[in-house]
């Protein structure tokens, strides 16, 4: 599994760097956070932050969760592939399911609170466009789509929070119990790919250049 991991990583890797965008100076700006290597090497703390933002965002009903989750990784500086990876668990097998959960959760949160959300219309018409689209490709049953969407609203957001709680310490615990499998530190922490840091000098230069251009 993990030089399967590691293949899949330089793939992703090197497809980053292509020459017809890695000098591209919006693709620079863009992606720049991606050239990290410690982004990529598993370890404790960043597949930690990583796994929990996928999570996350694997639970919310919209369209490129993955892009999403990469995005919130690198902002976040935690492992990109695994974050992309975990929006998986979302998928035509598991949606109806997971659908289910947060309509039975968003209902008991209503009720236990004794709130009564009004409709949301906009959410309303978004799900039944998905139950329409051909690329989402998993029918909404009729009582999803008839159920008060202030407490489906509820439950998604509450499921997201309670599946990301809970991701974050699962992973320290199994880092501290097999540190072997997830060690604490990348084996590389200070090395630098010849990429980054040619990025990196160009981004010195160009602020030198602002600077100098300042009064």
């Amino acid at each position: 599994m993990k030089r399967r991991y590691l293949w899949l990583v330089r793939r992703a890797y090197r497809a980053l760097r292509h020459p017809r965008l890695r000098h591209r100076g919006w693709w620079q700006a863009l992606t720049h956070a991606l050239f990290e290597r410690h982004l990529w090497m598993p370890c404790r703390d960043t597949v930690a932050t990583g796994l929990t933002i996928g999570m996350f965002f694997a639970v919310l009903p919209v369209p490129m969760q993955m892009i999403f989750a990469g995005f919130a990784a690198m902002r976040f500086k935690s492992n990109v592939p695994i974050a992309m990876a975990a929006c998986w668990l979302s998928n035509p097998l598991t949606n109806i399911p997971l659908f289910l959960f947060q309509l039975w959760l968003g209902n008991q949160i209503a009720g236990m609170a004794g709130l009564e959300l009004p409709e949301v219309q906009w959410f309303k018409d978004f799900l039944i466009w998905l139950s329409e689209s051909h690329w989402f490709k998993v029918p909404i049953p009729d009582f999803i789509l008839n159920a008060n969407s202030g407490n489906f609203i509820l439950g998604i957001l509450a499921s997201a929070v309670l599946l990301a709680g809970v991701t974050y310490p699962l992973v320290l615990l199994f880092s501290a119990i097999m540190p072997h499998h997830l060690p604490a530190r990348p084996a590389r922490t200070g090395k630098v790919s010849s990429f980054m840091r040619k990025i990196r000098l160009q981004r010195e230069e160009r602020k030198q250049a602002k600077l100098g251009k300042l009064p």
